[in-house]
């Protein structure tokens, strides 16, 4: 499928992209007015469902949701159905490639105090920036939680809830999320 005439409308929601961006099938790619979304060069995004034989549940979808947002994507990553959502900001380093089905949250959704959920204020909801290094890979179906930072060259297990600080190299398993081992 030719995906030129979304690379317009990219462009015209104010969406930085590289060269030889690939989509296959149709992403939700916003960029709220006021927020920097930045997309490398060589980035293939998948959002169809057999673009990714494990099996995607939706398209991929990319978003800053409020003006100051931002999301910085790196060059030569590759990620399928992912949901990739920015209150404050979510950086993923070149070389990564990202699991389908994957979610990468940098916020809570919804205010964890009571009050402020039921009268819906948004300032009140947390967020944390998320940091992913160089030459990462994430395994299918993970959730990213805001303040996570994986150093360059981590693997993260498929279905793993990862929240915290991981060193570069580090093998990232389960829910919560620990290191099982350090590869040299």
């Amino acid at each position: 499928m030719n995906s030129n005439w979304f690379k317009v409308i990219m462009r015209l929601n104010k969406v930085n992209f590289g060269n030889h961006m690939t989509l296959k099938g149709i992403p939700v790619i916003f960029n709220k007015k006021g927020a920097t979304l930045k997309i490398g060069n060589d980035v293939t995004v998948k959002s169809s469902f057999l673009s990714n034989l494990v099996g995607l549940y939706s398209r991929s979808i990319i978003v800053t949701r409020i003006p100051g947002a931002v999301i910085t994507i790196g060059n030569r990553v590759g990620m399928s159905g992912v949901v990739v959502y920015a209150r404050k900001e979510i950086t993923i380093g070149d070389d990564t490639l990202i699991g389908g089905n994957t979610k990468i949250i940098d916020n809570d959704f919804h205010p964890i105090d009571m009050e402020a959920r039921i009268n819906n204020d948004p300032r009140k909801i947390g967020t944390r920036p998320i940091h992913i290094g160089k030459n990462c890979f994430i395994g299918c179906n993970v959730l990213i939680l805001k303040g996570t930072e994986l150093g360059d060259g981590c693997i993260v297990g498929a279905g793993a809830v990862v929240s915290g600080k991981f060193p570069k190299n580090s093998i990232i398993v389960g829910n919560p999320a620990k290191i099982i081992k350090s590869l040299k």
